[in-house]
């Protein structure tokens, strides 16, 4: 174990190989440091489906990560889809230092940079990127500046045509923070569908909700995804079409004035 500023790397005591980043107590990443195509997190398991099935197998791609942790996504799609272009951006730059101190480095084509994850995107040039992840949180809350139709804006800006962005949730019932954030995505783009535990749909748990969404009409996998989410050690369902109006019924897209951002992007006080 070593640990830096509140954050810290643990072995997992029934997987040698695994290592868990905890913030605060709190667990925020899994690595297995022998095998990066295992994936401890269920959500994890579930963004991962939909790299797999996003794009023909093995097939590099350029991919942005908005908060990287012990990267292991990066890692992830590194190994299954070699040649691929990959930049990782967080915020927190003692956890960048611990991971590069203490975990194997990342595959070739991954690049880490410190820096809040708008600006990053603000920053990109248009249609650069396959594939946008986001996974940003602070004291285990979604910053408004990366939960707006504006951010949603940018971030549909800097993907290709064909382009998928991946958003992790952290909810709770009735998921009220998860059916506004869906309903911002579906302002900007053409196809938006959610994956999670049926258990948490149903009202049930906490937990973590994964959003897709595509600039593309009919871009989205939803089949194929649902039979393999299906399958999951943790059984998960997608709300796609219908399904997902009847969920975000009432709900109303954030937008930066709504969500108290300011004029550099930054949340106000």
């Amino acid at each position: 174990m070593d640990s830096s500023g509140g954050v810290e790397i643990v072995v997992d005591p029934g997987r040698p190989s695994g290592r868990t980043l905890l913030a605060d107590g709190v667990a925020q990443s899994y690595v297995d440091v022998a095998d990066p195509r295992h994936l401890h997190f269920e959500y994890v398991r579930r963004m991962a489906d939909v790299v797999d099935l996003a794009t023909p197998p093995g097939a590099p791609m350029d991919a942005l990560h908005l908060g990287g942790g012990a990267l292991t996504l990066p890692r992830y799609v590194g190994a299954t889809r070699p040649g691929s272009a990959q930049l990782v951006v967080e915020r927190d730059a003692g956890v960048v230092e611990l991971v590069r101190r203490d975990l194997p480095p990342p595959p070739p084509g991954v690049r880490v940079e410190v820096a809040d994850a708008r600006d990053a995107v603000a920053a990109a040039p248009p249609a650069r990127y396959d594939l946008v992840l986001a996974d940003v949180y602070r004291a285990a809350r979604m910053p408004g500046h990366v939960a707006s139709v504006e951010f949603a804006a940018e971030a549909a800006r800097v993907l290709r045509p064909d382009g998928i962005l991946l958003v992790n949730v952290t909810d709770l019932p009735p998921l009220v923070f998860t059916r506004a954030r869906v309903a911002t995505l579906r302002a900007v783009f053409a196809d938006v569908c959610v994956v999670a535990d049926r258990r948490m749909l149903r009202g049930r748990r906490y937990g973590n909700v994964v959003l897709v969404a595509a600039r593309r009409a009919g871009r989205l996998p939803v089949g194929r995804l649902a039979a393999r989410v299906a399958r999951d050690p943790v059984p998960g369902r997608v709300l796609h079409g219908p399904a997902l109006d009847e969920f975000v019924a009432g709900a109303r897209p954030g937008t930066d004035a709504s969500l108290g951002v300011g004029a550099a992007g930054g949340t106000l006080p």
